[in-house]
């Protein structure tokens, strides 16, 4: 356990290799949490919960709630630079100690685990998160203070009465570029909003 609060800056054994396996690990047990609790939503709707809870930000707050800050192993700089409160050093803490327990454990204890520092934040979760995937977009975007995403239909094909439209949505907050295919335009944009608003989340 040791090596899954030991940050890169500390040393060559460190816990990125636990990060890495962990990270799976939770995104498998919250979406299977989200999937029980929620069984009248959609897929859209239930990944955009569960970025919630495991962003950068949901992740640090599972970490604050454990006061990991204090037992993190840091380089001189990062503890100079107040690298405890650090979201994406807690964050990524998180998911390694899913790791450790991961390796040692296996998978179904560690899933038991990890499922129990989820499940409330699960229950508590506002619903509200599910609502248009462009609205939710903009509204990061604004509140970042950042301009409007755009929307460009890169293709349409198939019949008139079998259309599948395909639409890119790229803002400035982020290099990459979302892609969204559907049968209409209004739910390619959906489409494509929502895996932008995912990308932007875990950068």
């Amino acid at each position: 356990m040791v090596q899954a609060l030991t940050h890169r800056s500390f040393g060559a054994t460190n816990n990125e290799r636990l990060e890495f396996i962990g990270d799976g690990l939770v995104n498998a047990v919250v979406a299977q949490l989200l999937y029980d609790a929620y069984p009248h939503l959609d897929e859209g709707s239930l990944s955009r919960l569960r970025s919630q809870l495991v962003s950068k930000d949901g992740l640090a707050r599972v970490a604050q709630r454990f006061e990991l800050g204090p037992l993190l192993l840091l380089g001189t700089g990062e503890r100079k630079s107040g690298g405890r409160q650090r979201s994406s050093i807690l964050s990524d803490t998180v998911e390694a100690i899913a790791g450790a327990i991961l390796t040692e454990a296996g998978f179904g204890n560690a899933s038991r685990v990890v499922g129990q520092w989820f499940i409330d934040d699960v229950q508590r979760l506002d619903l509200d998160a599910t609502r248009d995937a462009k609205t939710q977009l903009q509204e990061w975007l604004q509140g970042r203070h950042f301009p409007l995403p755009c929307y460009e239909v890169v293709s349409i094909t198939g019949d008139d009465h079998s259309q599948v439209f395909e639409v890119s949505c790229v803002c400035e907050a982020s290099k990459h570029r979302a892609i969204g295919i559907a049968s209409s335009r209004k739910k390619a944009e959906q489409h494509a909003a929502n895996d932008l608003l995912e990308i932007l989340i875990h950068e």
